[in-house]
Parts: structure tokens; sequence; C-alpha cells
């Protein structure tokens, strides 16, 4: 649709209809650029089906220098589809252990179980197949069925949305899912040949020059001379996105509970937040001393001394934990916890993220 400069806040005083962009002319000049400006990565080394599957679920919600380790680390134990298939739950939540997300690796686990048992252990090339398993949406499958087997296939993830949406000068928010689909449409219709190699330029240049949170570094990108973000110097303000809803904010009482070199951990219910991964034993609310050490008599655990109180705060999508951390010396080891070294601790337990920082 046409939109009118006066009401959206456009420039320079004109009518343009943002359908009307030129995308043929993105590829030609990003992929010379991609191919002299790309980083190092572990994951573009060799471009299989499953490396490329792993590093991108790895990759969501999680900076590239973070993933990095894990990534090398996961495929050093678990190196095809099959051994991630045959994989036992505590192995896998331990090598994802701080990544977050933990549905992300259960379903990593269940998708390589259906290659396994649908597909002969062989990453399906089919799209619809892709798609179709477990833990894979449309960005994920477009990014293995273009990287993998040079489909072409657009990967719209943010970094994309954000590029898009400064060539084209578009005030259009794009957390709208029918943006996204915009996109998708646009660029399938000028995919070159070199599909893994423009989708992986796409990414980078949304990462880099065109990064989030940053002054756009207009003057290293290769489409700057098509750019309408940059030509009306719309770029810093754009992408726009919804008005983010209000997080949520709860208080707990984590208990470090230590008996004779053995710490106290339990399961997390099945369902919900953070469901099936191990804890410290917890509590709504932030207590005090005294109450703290009632409520480790009701544990059954008998406290001997608390040895110090620490607060931290972990931060979800939509949700914010403020948690006050009790170490506690105990002489009971009462069985509805698992008692456990500091060296299992170390190398069986999976603690997420917001218990390990009162390990760590």
């Amino acid at each position: 649709p046409w939109r009118n400069v006066s009401n959206l806040g456009m420039r320079n005083n004109m009518l343009y209809r943002t359908d009307d962009f030129p995308f043929e002319r993105i590829p030609a000049p990003l992929l010379e650029w991609y191919r002299e400006n790309k980083r190092d990565l572990p994951w573009r080394v060799e471009a299989s089906p499953y490396h490329t599957w792993i590093s991108e679920i790895m990759l969501q919600q999680t900076r590239v220098e973070a993933v990095k380790p894990y990534y090398a680390r996961f495929l050093a134990e678990l190196p095809t589809v099959k051994h991630l298939a045959e994989a036992e739950e505590d192995k896998l939540l331990k090598l994802w252990e701080g990544l977050g997300y933990y549905s992300r690796v259960r379903n990593l686990k269940k998708a390589a179980q259906v290659i396994v048992e649908e597909h002969g252990g062989v990453f399906p090339e089919d799209y619809d197949a892709v798609i179709a398993l477990p833990g894979i949406g449309e960005y994920t499958a477009g990014a293995i069925c273009s990287i993998a087997f040079d489909k072409k296939t657009p990967a719209v993830d943010g970094n994309v949305l954000r590029v898009i949406a400064r060539l084209t000068d578009d005030e259009t928010p794009v957390d709208l899912p029918a943006y996204k689909r915009s996109v998708r449409q646009r660029l399938e219709k000028v995919y070159p040949k070199e599909a893994g190699d423009f989708t992986q330029a796409l990414m980078e240049l949304g990462a880099t020059v065109c990064g989030p949170n940053k002054k756009p570094a207009c003057y290293n990108c290769p489409c700057k001379e098509f750019c309408l973000g940059h030509l009306r110097n719309s770029a810093e303000d754009l992408p726009v996105r919804l008005p983010k809803r209000g997080r949520k904010e709860e208080d707990m009482t984590v208990f470090i509970l230590n008996c004779d070199g053995h710490y106290a951990v339990e399961k997390r219910h099945d369902k919900g937040l953070l469901a099936g991964l191990w804890q410290f034993p917890n509590c709504g609310g932030h207590l005090d001393v005294m109450h703290a050490l009632d409520k480790v008599e009701e544990m059954g655990a008998k406290p001997k001394e608390i040895l110090r109180m620490v607060e931290k705060k972990h931060i979800f999508t939509h949700i914010q934990w403020n948690m006050r951390g009790v170490y506690v010396e105990v002489s009971q080891k009462p069985s509805q916890f698992k008692w456990v070294t500091a060296e299992q601790i170390e190398k069986e337990i999976a603690l997420p993220t917001a218990f390990r920082q009162f390990w760590e």
C-alpha cells in the first residue's frame, strides 16, 4: 500500500510503495561482500545438515561467542544423528547446561529419533519434511535447506528483518507475523543459485554491519547505494517493534544445603518453566535468617549454621526471578532430595543458569 510520509514520519515529503523496492539488487553486492568479510565460525567449516541444524538451534536467543564451546563439545560427544537419538536425557541436559531454553535440546533428541525411524538416519532435504521435525520452525527449516542443500528457502530471523526494514525504510513493526511472511516471500523471488551463501550473507550483515542495539555502520555496507534507510537517514530509527509487555517479577529463596560435602538437589516439575531440570531446594518469597532456618527445619535437614546469604536475579523472557541464596550447613540428609558431591554437580547434574549462579 502507498503510505504518506506526513502520517508515518517518512522523509523528503514523498509517497512510495514498499513493494516497489528493488530486492533484485541485493544478492550480487551482498554475496561479494560476504565472501570477503565473513567471520570464521566453526559451523561454516562443514555445512552438513546435522552441523547446520545443531548450530542454528544453539544460536537461537544465544550469542555466537557463547555458542562456540557448546557446539564443539556437543559434536564431540554426539557426532551423528544416531548418537543424538540414543543419548540419555541427563547427558543431553549436561551438554546443554547454561544455554537455557532447555526445550530446544529435548526437541533435538525427538527430531533425531524421527530422522532415524522415518528417514533411515539421513537428514531429509525436502523443506516440508524438515519443518515437520519437532522443534523446527520456518526460520530453522529455511536455514538448513538453504545452507546445507542450497535450496532457495529464506531464513528470516531478527537480523534479516532488521536489514530489510532498513533497506526498504519500512516502519511496519517487524514482529508482526504478516510482515515476516511478506519479507520471506519477497526474498524468495530473488534468491540466487548460491542459496546457502546468500542466507548466511543476510544473517552476517544483520549481525555485524547492520547489527542490533548500535548505530549501523553504513559506510561498510555493500547495499548502501540503494538502502533507503541510509539514503533517508532513517536507519538508526529502524526497525520498529510493537510495545513490549511488562515483565513479571517473583521473589524466591534458594537453599544451598551442605551435609558432609554433599549438596541437596531436586528435580523440577515436568511442566512449566525449566520443566524436569535439577534445582536447589527453594520456596517463594525472600526469607530472613530466622524464617530461613525454620524452613530448613521443615525440610528435615537439621540446620547447624547459616554460612552466608547472597542476592541474585535471573531474567527470562517474560519473568524475572529475584533470588536470595541461603548457604546452610546441615546435619541430616532428608530423603526427598538427591545428595550429590561437588564433582557430581560439575560432571553429571545439569543446573540451569538461574540456580548454577549460586554454585559458581
